[in-house]
């Protein structure tokens, strides 16, 4: 069983135990929200191996339900609801697209939804959030966020749903996982973006419970995270989960403030590495997402084949590469500036 605490003011999901969720868990969450979505493909994408002879494939989240991966977490965590919680509602933070999934989810599962998000927060993400049925609220910046989140909940009974620290959103980000361990079935290197850890811990959280860390079809995974925010390698380099300041990048849906207790953990036990590229690489790696494998991606979503591009990430002759593109919710004028600013490649 998940574990979780719920009550006024105290966040769903909030974990009493940092033991990792078992195959169990994943199979479960999978069987509940796997009705609901896509099963996104994976797309041979043989520009981005050429330099180096490697055999690159994308799995596009950017297909998904909402336009990111975010749904699959959101679905397992008001799958997992009571009837009771249900009917008091839900509140969520998000820069995004998470706002976007809850909103999404809690409209198919009978359940009202509060979202705040920083007053810089997308449009084009925040008018998604209202149109999916959710109350949003502006508010400061991420930081401001998160504490305002809070602050409603307890005052008008919600049920906190946490974006990335909670064991539901992690057990329903490891149907990626499952669904990468299915579709490649030699040894192969998966690159996943990084905003607060969610969906890094529930791919390799899932891969190491069905044996894919180990053997000889081994699956390594690594996180990427843009150099403007920068939450989870400075954990690794601390030791501990960090909180950041401040953050700058355009990539808006990886610049949490900090990184999860429970997601550090994840990363900190099962991920190979966690490298960081520059949003002058994200735009150059939407570009070239848009010019040559004809999918609209959101700088969060690019940031794994900026990684790729840029040798962020060790690869060799003939290695199978899976990047996760987690998301295509960009603005027109960002995909405007990703075409006319973004370098060419190779």
């Amino acid at each position: 069983m998940l574990a979780r605490e719920t009550g006024h003011g105290r966040g769903f999901g909030a974990h009493t135990t940092m033991r990792l969720l078992e195959r169990r868990d994943y199979v479960d969450a999978r069987r509940k929200v796997a009705p609901h979505i896509h099963r996104t493909p994976l797309l041979s994408f043989r520009t981005l191996g050429a330099p180096n002879g490697a055999f690159t494939w994308l799995k596009c989240e950017n297909l998904q339900k909402t336009g990111s991966f975010k749904v699959r977490g959101a679905l397992s965590a008001i799958a997992s609801l009571s009837d009771s919680e249900r009917e008091r509602g839900v509140i969520t933070i998000s820069a995004g697209n998470h706002a976007q999934a809850v909103a999404w989810a809690a409209g198919r599962g009978g359940a009202k939804s509060v979202v705040v998000m920083p007053e810089r927060a997308s449009r084009t993400k925040v008018v998604a959030t209202r149109a999916y049925g959710a109350e949003v609220v502006l508010h400061g910046d991420a930081s401001g966020a998160f504490a305002e989140a809070r602050r409603r909940a307890a005052a008008r009974g919600l049920v906190f749903l946490h974006p990335f620290d909670a064991p539901e959103v992690i057990a329903g980000h490891g149907s990626t996982g499952l669904e990468i361990a299915e579709d490649v079935g030699s040894a192969a290197t998966v690159v996943v973006p990084i905003g607060g850890g969610g969906q890094i811990a529930g791919v390799a959280g899932a891969l190491a419970a069905t044996g894919r860390l180990t053997g000889a079809a081994r699956i390594r995974v690594f996180g990427v995270e843009p150099e403007g925010a920068p939450a989870m390698r400075r954990s690794l380099d601390e030791g501990r989960a960090a909180h950041l300041g401040c953050t700058s990048t355009i990539a808006d849906g990886l610049a949490p403030p900090m990184a999860g207790e429970l997601t550090y953990r994840y990363v900190e036990r099962l991920v190979e590495d966690v490298v960081l590229v520059g949003d002058d690489e994200i735009l150059a790696a939407m570009r070239l997402l848009m010019t040559r494998a004809k999918l609209v991606v959101e700088p969060s979503g690019a940031a794994a084949v900026a990684a790729l591009m840029y040798g962020r990430v060790p690869v060799a002759a003939g290695e199978t590469m899976v990047a996760v593109v987690t998301g295509g919710n960009v603005d027109p004028e960002l995909m405007t500036r990703a075409l006319r600013e973004g370098a060419a490649w190779p």
